[in-house]
């Protein structure tokens, strides 16, 4: 069984910066984290749960949301596995729940998915506040 667990999350101002990592144990598959597509969701109230980023297995490929395009870049080191998010000029309309989530399907594609369904695998969450 795969397990994701987010962390960095927190409060801060607009402008500011946040840097959120999602550890992974576990396989499926017969396969570990490093063959998996990640990608981070974020969901604020009221909202749908929403793709920001992801990335392919190999970190080839990437996808961004228009809304963070230029801000926000996601990365992974399949060493440690683990990937990350770092968020750079925050604004107030960023504050959501955060969510790592894998797709461990993508693998011989090399490709990501921007559709919530082909992730199989997610973590508990951890908020992020934008303050303005």
């Amino acid at each position: 069984q795969v397990q994701l667990v987010e962390s960095g999350g927190g409060l801060v101002q607009a402008g500011g910066s946040l840097r959120l990592s999602c550890a992974t144990s576990g396989r499926t598959f017969g396969r570990t984290f490093s063959t998996y597509a990640v990608g981070w969701f974020r969901q604020a109230p009221g909202n749908e749960r929403d793709l920001v980023t992801a990335i392919s297995w190999s970190g080839i490929n990437t996808y961004y949301a228009d809304s963070v395009k230029g801000r926000f870049t996601i990365s992974r080191n399949n060493a440690e596995n683990t990937v990350y998010l770092q968020m750079n000029s925050l604004k107030p309309e960023d504050t959501a729940v955060y969510y790592c989530a894998a797709d461990p399907t993508a693998y011989y594609t090399n490709s990501v998915s921007t559709t919530r369904e082909a992730y199989d695998y997610w973590g508990q969450g951890t908020q992020v506040t934008v303050s303005s």
